[in-house]
């Protein structure tokens, strides 16, 4: 198991390195012009759900597994994940023959299990307070290998950055840039280029009615415990910041928003209907924030991080019926 580090923002470098480092296994994504009639709004889908395996994490494990090296994780790898993180790992695992083993909540999506034992990895449910555990103490036991945290490395906020480096080569001009909260790895990665590069761009993170970590912590100046319900939102949400992960958040972080389950849904139906995008839960509630026009005017990035959602509940929301 590997300690933990201190995590911190990528270096201009670093986040270069970063994409020097996914060439060939994860895609660069469009960022696409969402057809919708909002006065004094343009809306900017960064569709992260076209990556392989359907989600940004792809960047972060590969990336994660560069930089330790390839030979020091062919023993095995141990994860915590919802399940994308895991993806990406077992998916970058199977190209060197290493045994993967991914610890997820039992109330993640059913085709993020199937998609992992399908890639190889040995999957263990565990209840949400179990898997929030290993998230903390970076160890499961009876799971041997390198232990990646899906967001407190340096490396997975690296490559998490990467996202953020091609928004800037995608789009002059942006005002907004809606993230989803999940851990925070992904605000702080693209937060750092923005912070960086365009400082005037308000990043904003959007977090569901299950929980709003976030929110809490940014209110009271550091992190909060909340309650933390199941919902068909698995990707993101949490009880609380993690403490490693705070001074990153705090840094790259304007305002927390929080849209609904319902909302979330109309977003979900809205990409597949008219526009023939898939989208899970995670995905849709940057779309759902700025639908809402609690983000404000202007031009706005969506982050549509992710699509692994269960065919039952897309077919639900499709159907106009409850999936929560």
């Amino acid at each position: 198991m590997s300690m933990p580090e201190t995590v911190r923002l990528p270096t201009a470098a670093e986040v270069e390195a970063a994409r020097a480092n996914i060439v060939g296994v994860a895609r660069r994504t469009p960022l696409w012009r969402l057809d919708v009639d909002i006065p004094g709004v343009r809306i900017h889908l960064k569709l992260e759900n076209l990556q392989p395996l359907g989600s940004f994490k792809i960047r972060a494990a590969v990336n994660a597994i560069k930089a330790v090296g390839e030979d020091a994780v062919r023993g095995g790898i141990v994860s915590a994940s919802a399940g994308n993180f895991g993806l990406g790992l077992a998916h970058a695992a199977r190209r060197i023959g290493a045994p993967v083993t991914i610890v997820v909540p039992d109330g993640s999506a059913a085709t993020k299990g199937a998609a992992l034992e399908a890639l190889g990895a040995r999957v263990i449910r565990v209840p949400f307070d179990d898997w929030w555990q290993v998230l903390t103490t970076r160890r499961f036991d009876g799971a041997e290998g390198v232990f990646f945290h899906p967001v407190a490395e340096s490396a997975v906020v690296a490559g998490n950055a990467t996202i953020g480096a091609e928004l800037l080569e995608d789009l002059d001009a942006f005002d907004t840039v809606i993230v989803p909260f999940g851990g925070g790895g992904l605000v702080s990665g693209i937060g750092s280029v923005m912070r960086r590069e365009r400082p005037a761009t308000r990043m904003m993170v959007v977090e569901s009615q299950a929980s709003q970590p976030a929110a809490a912590a940014l209110a009271a100046g550091r992190p909060t415990t909340v309650k933390h319900d199941q919902s068909f939102v698995d990707g993101m949400g949490s009880t609380t910041v993690l403490e490693a992960m705070w001074p990153l958040v705090r840094e790259t972080v304007d305002e927390a928003l929080c849209v609904s389950f319902a909302e979330i849904a109309a977003a979900i139906r809205l990409l597949a209907v008219k526009h023939h995008i898939i989208t899970e839960g995670a995905g849709a509630a940057a779309l759902a924030a700025a639908m809402s026009g609690r983000a404000g005017e202007g031009d706005i990035v969506c982050i549509i991080s992710g699509g692994n959602i269960d065919a039952s509940k897309l077919g639900a929301i499709l159907n106009g019926q409850d999936p929560f």
